[in-house]
């Protein structure tokens, strides 16, 4: 799943061929084998992933649509995220705990 191009999930999640769910814990999955060696992640919200998928899933069952409903993404260290440790790559912000959401990851 992790080549998939955006347009490719949303419409593979449209059609039902995947949950975003199990594209989460896929990619989640790619994240933990690959992110040792590459170093790409600052933090990895797993828990939240999932929860978001499962709400997501939810949601497309209850007759809701979106064209990126349940598609994932990951954002940089810049972004503030509530209750997430966002540093900004700094070492002054180290153990900052946004306490709300930037409007970009709202």
């Amino acid at each position: 799943m992790h080549q998939l191009t955006l347009a490719e999930i949303a419409r593979a999640l449209a059609a039902k061929e995947f949950s975003a769910e199990e594209l989460s814990r896929s990619l989640l999955a790619r994240i933990a084998q690959l992110d040792p060696q590459l170093n790409s992640f600052i933090t990895v919200t797993s828990d939240l992933a999932i929860e978001q998928a499962k709400a997501a899933d939810a949601r497309r069952a209850a007759g809701e649509s979106g064209a990126l409903l349940g598609a994932p993404i990951a954002h940089k260290d810049l972004f503030c995220t509530k209750n997430v440790l966002t540093s900004c790559g700094s070492k002054i912000l180290t153990g900052f705990k946004a306490p709300y959401d930037a409007t970009v990851v709202e």
